[in-house]
């Protein structure tokens, strides 16, 4: 069975590129800036709740991603949003 992807596929990559855009490789966020960056990019609730669950604490980009792409693929939407990196 084949899944679509969404007309929203690869916008969570998106805000990983702007969160560490122009940062060192060191550069950390915080759980709020990436949940606050879902919202005010109007990223469709499943998107969203992505971000929610990401675990308190502060990511670099590596860790960000992996912790994204855990959630997704738990979700099973990697072929509909598309993970990150």
């Amino acid at each position: 069975m084949s899944v679509e992807p969404s007309p929203d596929y690869g916008a969570l990559q998106n805000i990983v590129d702007e969160l560490f855009e122009d940062m060192p490789y060191d550069h950390e966020v915080r759980r709020l800036d990436v949940v606050l960056a879902a919202e005010s990019n109007d990223l469709p609730a499943d998107l969203q709740e992505v971000a929610a669950l990401l675990p308190p604490g502060t990511y670099t980009r590596p860790r960000l991603c992996d912790q994204l792409n855990s959630i997704i693929g738990g979700h099973a939407w990697g072929q509909v949003y598309g993970t990150v990196e």
